[in-house]
């Protein structure tokens, strides 16, 4: 999908992401996989719907904020030293640039997300 213009509606849930494996450096169990697609610019963020399948991954993330369409996972944070947190549909979450987190993936997780 290209750029959304304003006016123009997609469905989230049931855009096809293409997949790749996620690099052996990050991924800490299972064999996961992620897929993107951008949806264009909002006040200056990137937004667009990102996917991962069941597996783990570590990761150093963005300043963004998400919502969680489908799936669940859990989130545990490395860097800052933060409690875990349960995902599933309808979580919304605040992430800050440079945080260190470990992403276990249960059921194939998918999210709209805005990131600076």
């Amino acid at each position: 999908m290209s750029t959304l213009e304003p006016g123009e509606v997609t469905d989230a849930a049931a855009l096809g992401l293409a997949h790749e494996p996620v690099a052996a450096d990050a991924a800490t169990s299972g064999a996961p996989t992620t897929g993107v697609v951008e949806l264009g610019a909002f006040a200056g963020a990137e937004v667009g719907v990102w996917e991962m399948s069941a597996g783990g991954m570590r990761d150093v993330e963005a300043d963004e904020l998400f919502v969680v369409l489908a799936g669940s996972a859990t989130v545990e944070f490395d860097e800052p030293a933060l409690p875990a947190i349960e995902l599933g549909p309808g979580s919304v979450v605040r992430l800050a640039a440079g945080m260190s987190t470990r992403w276990t993936v249960r059921d194939t997780l998918r999210k709209v997300y805005l990131a600076l």
